[in-house]
């Protein structure tokens, strides 16, 4: 299946501020502290289920190993997840969708930082898998920080082969934390294949709406909304489950089929969420066609159906004049030429000065595939490529990428 069933689906509410309601101390490893204090989770996750959420998110989301690591228990990832997700699965049963949940994992890829994208992919990968085998139903991949995390994320989990959501965290300009564009978000991880998309927690409902406003005409795939409801006696805009259940036919009209709450959230929010949607009349799933579309990390573009590429642009270590040479007026994507896979990574290296898609034009397989990898956006895949129309065409249904 692409997406778990019956949209608009309502998840759960927070759980990390549940959890120090119920006694948790500040700073530490939550993972931890639920499976030596069980019976909190328990509780918290049924009041979820009975308030009429239609699934809820297991307690992982900092349980992949570099996120353990900080707490010097990266060796007890499998244990960790197999037995946080085992409790969910006893606080619920079968009677709603269980979702195992992805968090950041505190890495920051080259060429920012010192960690290898794949090995970034590889964490989530193993963390994902080891929840398929815990019998989740869906990954939701969560409180994104860029592009680059999003999509490692994905794709990690999308190895399992379960549908699999991802949803962004906002600053306060409306960015994600990395400074990119929610839009060139969207267009990047729904055409990876994303069964849901969209923003949660951030600065609460109205955030998140502005945000589902500004790319809803863009989706193709079903939308998110998850917002914080603030902490009550602390946050001067703290939400009442009323006030939230307010702003739930604003989130759905503008697009949101996946419903939620993020921080402060409980389980009367989610009853009164799921009231207000009870009360909406059914609407479909609002799908658009963007296939002209291409993104960076920070950008959006609307390509012409008659695409003008620049001269192709040869990979080198320091290829960032000719990048930024390439990107002149009167082009609508810059070519770049992978004659192996050393381009693909010289190229990786340098991608963040390039202010225009890349239209990637590749001698062998390898290295178009490793450049699609490794490109945090969405790309052009030049049909002029030394490689096998059926190979490219999987290539880009794979990557996201626009065969041209």
């Amino acid at each position: 299946m692409s997406v778990p069933p019956d949209l608009p689906l309502l998840l759960d509410g927070g759980t990390g501020t549940a959890l120090l309601a119920a006694g948790m101390p500040k700073g530490c490893c939550t993972e931890e502290w639920v499976l030596q204090h069980p019976q909190a989770l328990l509780e918290l996750q049924k009041a979820y289920a009975d308030a009429g959420a239609q699934a809820v998110l297991t307690p992982t989301f900092g349980a992949s190993a570099p996120a353990l690591g900080r707490f010097g228990r990266a060796q007890l990832v499998r244990e960790y997840n197999l037995r946080l997700a085992e409790l969910s699965r006893r606080a619920v049963g079968s009677r709603v969708l269980l979702g195992g949940d992805l968090g950041p994992a505190g890495l920051t890829c080259a060429p920012f930082g010192e960690t290898p994208f794949l090995e970034l992919v590889a964490a989530y990968a193993e963390q994902a898998l080891i929840l398929k085998e815990a019998g989740v139903d869906f990954i939701f991949c969560e409180t994104m920080l860029s592009l680059t995390e999003a999509r490692a994320a994905f794709l990690g989990a999308r190895q399992t082969g379960l549908p699999v959501m991802v949803s962004m965290l906002l600053n306060e300009q409306g960015k994600t934390f990395s400074g990119g564009d929610p839009l060139a978000a969207l267009v990047s991880l729904q055409r990876l294949g994303a069964a849901a998309f969209g923003f949660n927690c951030s600065a609460g409902p109205h955030a998140v709406l502005e945000a589902l406003q500004a790319v809803e005409p863009y989706a193709v795939t079903p939308l998110i909304a998850k917002p914080s409801a603030g902490l009550p006696g602390v946050e001067p805009g703290y939400l009442s489950p009323e006030a939230m259940a307010g702003w739930t036919e604003k989130l759905f009209l503008s697009g949101a089929r996946v419903l939620g709450g993020c921080c402060g959230s409980g389980p009367e929010h989610i009853r009164a969420m799921g009231q207000a949607l009870h009360a909406l009349p059914a609407a479909p799933v609002p799908y658009h066609d963007d296939n002209i579309i291409a993104s960076t990390e920070t950008e959006a573009f609307f390509l012409n159906e008659d695409l003008e590429t620049s001269e192709p642009v040869e990979c080198s270590v320091d290829m960032a004049d000719a990048l930024l040479a390439a990107a002149e007026p009167g082009c609508d994507a810059v070519c770049i030429h992978l004659k192996s896979v050393d381009d693909a990574h010289e190229f990786a290296g340098n991608a963040h000065l390039l202010h225009l898609p890349p239209a990637f034009l590749a001698e062998t397989e390898e290295a178009l595939e490793s450049a699609l990898i490794h490109y945090q956006g969405r790309a052009v895949i030049d049909s002029r490529s030394e490689v096998e129309r059926d190979v490219l065409e999987a290539l880009a249904q794979g990557y996201g990428a626009l065969l041209f």
